[in-house]
This record gives structure tokens, sequence and C-alpha cells, in this order.
């Protein structure tokens, strides 16, 4: 529904406009005017004939016909006065910054959905209720400061909270940052953050409109929409990242699983993102940082050189970018390394960082950037840290940085932090364009976060080894309408999604289990087959190495409450992984992965992907855990093959795609063996539709 007369309308009416600038409407009028609106501009107020300047018409009945209305009225009277509007003024926009409605009392849910149909009657668009309003380069149709620059190139801000979007402007102006436009969606009745990004997706014009999409997300109403045009808009060669709130009320849930205990909605939207390349922020300076680096030149790896006069904050800045995975290489045995010491002063380092000393000159400055960008060919990226000792000409130096970031072909980080003691020279610097980032350790988390995000992962079904049909006449052939399906079934389901399985013999007859631990080779192992969580019942025995250990163990089994069977297996030695899935609502199938053991069950050390996936999509699933150095082998140990991990991960992808009866999947341990990775345990819960 967004449309011409919301975006650049040619006149607009401040309904409730007001000469007193400490209420919306007067302060939207300043707004309107401060701003340069160039069309025809109204007021409506009983009780004024002119506002700041403007002709003031007691009510709405008596206005022209306008393209927008901004309401900044009573709730109680917001209806009809939309309904004269909509009907009779031919409005096609509205901006309503008038709160009481749904977000209060189911009375006033009722009055706003009253409203949405007078204007989709209409064809008319609404941002709000509830909102500040939205700004572009053409209106700032806001009634809060600040208004920032705005810049064709600038940032596309969506909120979904007003103050937020205020706090957030707040961060972004101090770093630099100009915007393209700013979305307050408040109650989002007619058009959400989806929608929005739908929009801009479907209208991108890649000479014409900014690359850059700052999102502060409440709600995700309709995850496939939000999908879809992020992942779209990055492949058009957009940056978004992204804040969304109000994920932990539900975190640890009561779960008859390992992953029905672990899967949540911030889960859901960790994989959302992951699959659409939206690099995900958790604050405001976080959210702002991020959009300073996107306006810089692309990182394209993880070589960075530190460019500095102060040795503390150099070795900050090492710090966090080291544990964020990325490199400092030494540069000091290099012959460049050499030619540039003998250009700085005495004293100077050049083993990266590269220490120019705080009586280095603008001269020591450009050289050493020079040197970064020409010379030492392994460097991806170079931050500069340049405050204000009381020793050098900053505002030259600044200048050399200047003129550096418009020319060098590497990214050039600024790291200026004296914006106190060089106020005057830091908002010389800014007002050339360029961005700030006066703490280093957010810049060294915006970065490693924005490089570890994955561009936009293909949703290709992949299935090969996947038994589709086979899946279905399982599925479909199960008892069951709900509930925890047999051990042999999720066998035959497992091996129908080319997941190996561990060769293993359900019964309650001892001649059975004796005959199968005969064939298979002791040691084996014996577990209760009915009890929900059998290790809490002492339903599990490891490494049980003749018949008359096994003979007393499945006597003991088969007397535990609930016991229908004893299921054993060869007992396999390996590192434990974790696989599993759950279907989150609105989402679908969220897939999860980790190492199992304590791994999963204490640290939680998990990564989750919204089915489908493709194989690229699981590497980078595993890549991201914390444990994944365990998988190289670390300390000695012998590594596990990634690569059949991720195809484990995918096959399990493509079964939920086909059997989306499942409701939660656990396979905890898959075990990864000499002989490769096989799964030793699993469990799943279905749910018939009939």
């Amino acid at each position: 529904m967004i449309n011409r007369e919301l975006l650049n309308p040619e006149s607009i009416v401040v309904v409730g406009g007001s000469n007193k600038t400490s209420k919306p409407g007067g302060n939207c009028v300043r707004n309107l005017v401060n701003g340069n609106y160039k069309g025809r501009l109204y007021a409506v107020n009983p009780g004024e004939t002119e506002v700041q300047g403007l002709k003031c018409y007691r009510h709405v009945s008596e206005i022209p016909r306008t393209d927008l209305a901004i309401i900044a009225i009573p709730a109680a009277l917001c209806l009809e006065t939309v309904t004269i509007l909509a009907e009779e003024k031919g409005v096609k926009a509205f901006i309503m910054y008038t709160a009481g409605f749904g977000e209060e009392s189911r009375e006033g849910g009722e009055m706003e959905r009253k409203i949405v149909d007078v204007i989709d009657r209409a064809g008319a668009c609404l941002i709000g209720p509830n909102c500040i309003g939205f700004l572009n380069r053409y209106h700032h149709s806001l009634f809060t400061l600040p208004i920032p620059e705005m810049d064709i190139f600038g940032i596309d801000m969506i909120s979904s909270s007003g103050g937020t979007a205020i706090f957030i402007m707040e961060s972004a102006i101090k770093m630099g940052l100009r915007f393209n436009s700013v979305w307050s969606i408040g109650n989002g009745a007619q058009i959400s953050v989806e929608d929005v990004v739908e929009y801009m997706d479907m209208n991108f014009n890649p000479e014409t409109d900014s690359r850059i999409k700052l999102l502060y997300i409440e709600s995700i109403r309709d995850p496939d929409k939000l999908l879809e045009h992020t992942s779209s808009l990055i492949r058009k060669g957009c940056k978004i990242a992204a804040i969304k709130s109000g994920t932990s009320e539900s975190g640890m849930r009561a779960a008859s699983s390992h992953t029905g205990a672990m899967a949540n909605p911030d889960l859901a939207v960790e994989a959302l993102f992951r699959k659409a390349g939206v690099v995900r922020c958790f604050s405001r300076e976080e959210l702002a940082t991020c959009g300073a680096v996107f306006t810089l030149k692309e990182l394209k790896g993880k070589n960075i050189a530190i460019v500095t006069h102060a040795g503390g904050p150099a070795v900050i800045l090492t710090d966090a970018l080291s544990k964020g995975g990325m490199t400092i290489p030494k540069l000091s045995d290099h012959l460049p390394a050499k030619e540039l010491k003998s250009r700085l002063l005495p004293g100077s380092s050049v083993s990266n960082p590269i220490d120019i000393l705080g009586t280095g000159e603008p001269v020591h400055l450009a050289a050493a950037i020079d040197y970064c960008e020409k010379k030492f060919d392994e460097i991806d990226g170079i931050a500069v840290i340049f405050g204000s000792p009381g020793l050098t000409r900053v505002y030259e130096a600044y200048d050399v940085l200047d003129k550096k970031m418009r020319t060098c072909s590497k990214p050039i980080f600024p790291i200026l932090p004296s914006v106190s003691t060089a106020l005057d020279e830091t908002d010389f610097f800014v007002k050339k364009g360029h961005v700030n980032f006066s703490d280093e350790v957010g810049l060294a988390n915006a970065l490693t976060k924005i490089l570890k995000t994955p561009h936009p992962l293909a949703n290709n079904l992949e299935l090969k080894g996947v038994d589709v049909p086979l899946i279905r006449r399982i599925i479909d052939s199960l008892p069951e309408p709900a509930g925890y399906i047999a051990p042999g079934e999720v066998q035959r389901l497992l091996r129908a999604a080319g997941i190996p399985m561990v060769e293993e013999r359900v019964s309650d007859s001892w001649d059975e289990i004796c005959d199968f631990a005969r064939k298979a080779g002791y040691p084996v192992v014996a577990k209760v087959v009915g009890p929900v969580h059998k290790s809490d019942v002492g339903g599990v025995v490891l490494n049980i190495r003749s018949q008359e250990h096994l003979a007393i163990e499945f006597k003991r089994l088969m007397s535990v409450a609930d016991a229908r069977a004893v299921m054993i297996q060869p007992m396999l030695k390996g590192m434990e992984l974790f696989a599993g899935a759950k279907y989150e609502e609105k989402f679908g199938h969220i897939v999860l992965c980790g190492l199992g053991g304590i791994f999963v069950e204490i640290f939680r050390d998990i990564a989750s992907g919204l089915a489908p996936l493709a194989t690229e999509e699981a590497l980078s699933m595993i890549r991201s855990l914390k444990g994944y150095q365990v998988f190289d082998g670390a300390r000695g140990q012998k590594g596990i093959d990634e690569y059949q991990f991720a195809k484990i991960i995918v096959h399990l992808s493509a079964l939920l795609r086909f059997a989306t009866e499942i409701k939660e999947l656990d396979i905890n341990p898959l075990l990864a063996t000499e002989n490769g990775i096989i799964a030793v345990d699993a469990r799943i819960r279905i749910e018939k539709d009939y």
C-alpha cells in the first residue's frame, strides 16, 4: 500500500497542528517548515487561525484536497477525522501519531481496525498509529528530534518503536551517519516492517536507492516475507543489519527432548537472519556501528593493519579483533617494513600495530597508510587510531586521513577517540562525509560480526540419498496420531532420509537380545524402551562385556516403570555430536546442531538453521559453533569430517520438508567414529492433522 502520496506528497495537512512545539502537532509543523518542505502545507486546529505562519483551518471538512494527512489528535476523534479525509478530501496517505489503540486495550484495537478499514476502502496507506512519523529527503514528518542529515545514499532505517528509532539516530549521528529515510511503524496496523522491506525490494533502483538498511523489529509477523525480501535486497548489493527484540521470554521451555528445551524464538530469529544474510545486532550502538562500517569499502579478508600513535588503544583493538577471529599479521620481517621504519621517527614500531609515536606527524601517518595499501599485500583493511595527544597538528592529520580514505583501495576504519579535546577537528573530519568509530572495541565487534555473517544462502533441496516416497509411506502408516514414535520406526525414517544409524535390536525377549549381542560382538549398550528420559531412571547401561552381565541388566531394565522392551546396540567410541529439529510457529522447522554430551546439555553450544538447508548453510552453522576448533582435532584429538556432519544436517532438513508431521526430532548422540558419523540414539515426536 506504500504510495507516492506518502513518499513525495504535493500537499500535507497536520491535523492537530499547533503553535506549541512541545506538542506532537506543533513540533511536526516546525520540522516540516525547517526541513524546507516544498509542497502545500496546512494545519487544522479549532483553537487557532494561524499555526507557525501557516493558515489554520478549524475542521478537516474545510481543507482543500490533500495528499498526506498527519494525525495528532486524541484517539476518540480519529475515526471520524480519517473518514472525512479519506472519503471527502482525497487523502491517500496517513501518518498517525495518536496512541491509545491496539497497544492499549481491546476497545482500542477494534477502533484501530475500523480506521484501517476506512483507509483500505479508500486505497490509501497508513503509517502507525502510535508512531513518531516518517522522514525522508522530501518531508520531515516526525514530531521528534533529532533530525539527521539527509543524503540520497544515506541509511534507510525501519523501526517498530519510535523511541528506539530516536535513540538509534542519536548513536548514528554521533558517528557521522547520514539518512535517506526513517520509518517509525508503531502498531503497524496496515504497514509492517516486512511490508516496508518488501516495498524497498520490489522498487529497488541501484542508481538512486540507498544500499544500507537498519532494522529494529519487535514482532516478525511474516517470517517468509522478511526472509524473501531481505535476502533479495542483499543479493542486489544492499547491506542489512537488524535487532530483533523480545526473544527471551520463552527461552527455556518445559519439553520432553533436548531439542524441545533448547529451540526457542531467539534461535528461530538467528536461523532466519543467517539464511537471509542479515547481520544480527543486540544493541542500538552495535546497530549504528554496523551501519557505519557498511558505509565504507567492503572488507574482503581477515587481515587487519593497525596504524596508531597510542599503544594502549592499539593493544585493546588487537585483542578484540583476535578474539573475534580476525588476524593482525606481523609485518616487521618484511623488507617493505624496514623501508617504512626508515621513514618514521626513531623508536617507531612497524611490527603491527604500526606505532608512529605520539610525536608522529601527518606525513608519518600518510606513509604508514601508503605502505599498508601498496606494499603489504596480505593486509585487507587498515584501522587508524589518531586522537589528540596535544603534540601534533590534528587538523592536518585528519586532512591526510580524509584524502587517503577517498583514494585507498582498501577500507580504512578511522578511530578518532578525542571527541572532547579534538571536538572541532573531529567535526571537521566527519563533515567531509566520513564516519568515526570513537571506541575501538565497538568497531572490532561490528567488523567480526559482519565478516562472519554469511551471504544469503540457497533454499535448494538436496535430495540425493533421500528416499522421499519411502518417508511418506512410513509416516502415513504410523498408527499414532501424535506422540513419540516407536524406535523401529525412528530407525526406518532416518535410514530413508540417508542418515546412517547404528545397528540395533529392540525386544522384550531375552533370547532375541542375547542372539543380537552374540552376533554384534561385545561390548554392547543396553537401553530401556518406554520412559522418555532413560538416563533419569537408570535406563542406559554402557560397556556390557559378557552375556552374564547382559542378563542381569536385561532383567533390571525390564523391571523399570513403564518399560516395554530393551534396545541393544554395539558399543561405539567417538566424539559426541548433536542434531535435532523443532517446529516453531510461523517459522517452520528450526534445525539445531552442535557438539553432544555436556556441550549441548550444559554449555548449550548450538547453532540453528531454517529448513530447508543446503550444504553451504549447514557448514556455516557448524563453523559458527564455539567448539568448532574441536572438529579440527584440537589438542591432539582426532578431528571429524565436517562435510559428513553437514550432509546429515541437510538430509535431516529434507526429511522435515517431506514429513511435516514431525514436530520434534532428537539425534543425540551422533557419534563421530573412525569409520564415519553414525546416529546412536534418536527420538521423533509427531502430530498428524486429521
